[in-house]
C-alpha cells in the first residue's frame, strides 16, 4: 500500500512531462496547467477570468497595445510574438487589412487562437509553431513587433534571448510594443501586500527577475549587439503603475532585407 502510494505521489509531481515534446522546459514545468493542457486552456481562455487575472486590467491593456500597433503603423508586416488568451488576435485582424504573422511554441494556443477567429479572419492568420527564443524569421523581416505579457513567464536567459530574437526580426524604422507588468511596483498595494506579493511570485516564478530588469536597457543592449538603434518612444501605465504598455522603435528606415518573411525553405 505504501509503495503503491509513493509511486502515485511520484506520478503527480511528474505529470508535466507528459507535455514536454519539444518544448521548452521551464515552460511544460511550471505552465503546464494553463497552457498546454486542454482543460486548462479552455478555462483561461474566457473573458471573465483573463480581467480577473490582470485585476480588472484586461480591456484597458489590450485596446492600449492594439492602438500602439495601430496608429500611424509602420508599413510592413506585423508579428505577434506567441498568441495570447483573450481577443488581442481577433482584434488585431479586425483592425488590420493585411495578414498577420502569429507563432507559438504549443499547437494547442494556436489552435486556441485560430477557433475565435471568422473565416475570413483565418484566411489572413499565417500562424506556425515556433520557440521565441529561436525564430525562424528572416532578420528585419516585420515592421511592427507585439509581444502581450510574455517575458515575465521567462527566465532570464530565454528572456534574453526572445528579446534578442525579436529585434533581429525588426526592420529598422519597426516599432516593439511591450504590454508587461511594470518595474517593480513598490507604491502599489498589491507589492506592498507581501501575501498577494508572494502569492504573484509563487504563480508567476520568474517575475521577480522580471521586476529586477530595467526593459528599455536590455533592449538598447540587444540592439546594439545587432548593430541596431532602438529608442522607447512612449510608456502607458496603469493600475497604480503596476503594468504598462511600452512602445519603442528602432531607428533608420526599412530595408530591401525585409521582402519575404518567410520560413527559411519556403
Amino acid at each position: 500500500m505504501t509503495s503503491e502510494r509513493c509511486k502515485n505521489s511520484k506520478l503527480i509531481r511528474g505529470v508535466w512531462r507528459c507535455f514536454l515534446d519539444g518544448k521548452p522546459e521551464y515552460l511544460v514545468r511550471h505552465y503546464w496547467w494553463a497552457y498546454l493542457w486542454h482543460w486548462g486552456v479552455w478555462f483561461f481562455d474566457h473573458q471573465a477570468i483573463i480581467n480577473m487575472i490582470l485585476f480588472g486590467q484586461y480591456r484597458t491593456l489590450s485596446q492600449r497595445a492594439l492602438h500602439a500597433c495601430m496608429q500611424d503603423r509602420p508599413v510592413g508586416r506585423l508579428l505577434q510574438l506567441t498568441c495570447a488568451y483573450g481577443s488581442m488576435t481577433p482584434s488585431l485582424l479586425k483592425a488590420m487589412d493585411d495578414e498577420l504573422y502569429l507563432m507559438d511554441v504549443a499547437e494547442i494556443q494556436l489552435s486556441a487562437t485560430r477557433k475565435k477567429l471568422t473565416d475570413t479572419q483565418q484566411k489572413r492568420l499565417l500562424s506556425v509553431q515556433m520557440n521565441a527564443e529561436f525564430l525562424a524569421y528572416k532578420e528585419n523581416a516585420f515592421a511592427t513587433v507585439l509581444i502581450f505579457f510574455l517575458l515575465h513567464e521567462l527566465p532570464p536567459a530565454a528572456r534574453a534571448r526572445s528579446i534578442s530574437e525579436a529585434i533581429r526580426v525588426l526592420q529598422p524604422g519597426g516599432r516593439f510594443v511591450i504590454t508587461e507588468y511594470a518595474a517593480r511596483p513598490e507604491k502599489n498595494l498589491l507589492w506592498r501586500f507581501w501575501a498577494t506579493r508572494i502569492m504573484l511570485q509563487w504563480l508567476e516564478p520568474f517575475l521577480a527577475s522580471f521586476w529586477q530588469m530595467d526593459l528599455a536597457e536590455v533592449l538598447y543592449e540587444h540592439a546594439q549587439q545587432q548593430g541596431k538603434s532602438i529608442r522607447q518612444v512612449d510608456e502607458f501605465h496603469c493600475f497604480s503603475g503596476f503594468y504598462r504598455v511600452a512602445i519603442f522603435e528602432l531607428d533608420g528606415s526599412p530595408s530591401s532585407s525585409s521582402a519575404n518573411p518567410s520560413l527559411p525553405g519556403t
